[in-house]
């Protein structure tokens, strides 16, 4: 009996130092260029007033995931680059179920907080390796990878692809 419990210790330990190596742990610094995102609402990391901000900088320094897909706003497939969704959370500790997202031209949708750990829903701030401009659906652009999964090529998942995004609430 106490090699099976050895054993089971030596599991639990081994299990839990994965899940740790699995979930970044990003400090998060006040911004030393212009915000471009602000996350309010149940963030445990805040830099400024109540809330998570982030400059592009800081949103570069995170780690990036590029992919092509087709939208139903470009003729051909695109290109979009930034880091994932589920890391800009964990780097703002976020907690909660549901995302607010808010462009600049208060556009606003709501985006299951699953969707950043089922797909790899990015926050783009790169299409065709260029920097997105306001003119051109940017800063920032939330894009899911619609071509990866059938299920993604609907006007559900459409409409949760934020361009100009300026901020997100957390519930």
């Amino acid at each position: 009996m106490p090699l099976f419990i050895a054993f089971i210790a030596r599991r639990a330990l081994t299990l839990s130092v994965s899940l740790c190596l699995l979930t970044p742990a990003w400090a998060l610094d006040p911004p030393s260029g212009t915000p471009i995102l602000t996350i309010s609402g149940k963030v445990g990391e805040k830099n400024q007033a109540g809330a998570a901000v982030f400059d592009l900088a800081m949103l570069e320094a995170l780690p990036q995931k590029s992919f092509t897909t087709n939208t139903p706003w470009d003729k051909q497939p695109t290109k979009f680059t930034g880091p994932l969704l589920r890391d800009v959370l964990a780097a703002a500790k976020a907690t909660g179920t549901t995302l607010t997202a808010l462009a600049l031209n208060d556009y606003k949708t709501s985006i299951p907080v699953d969707d950043a750990r089922q797909f790899e829903v990015i926050i783009a701030h790169r299409i065709n390796d260029q920097p997105i401009s306001v003119r051109t659906k940017g800063p920032l652009f939330i894009i899911y990878p619609f071509d990866s999964a059938p299920e993604l090529k609907a006007s559900k998942y459409y409409g949760r692809s934020a361009w100009q995004l300026k901020s997100l609430s957390i519930d």
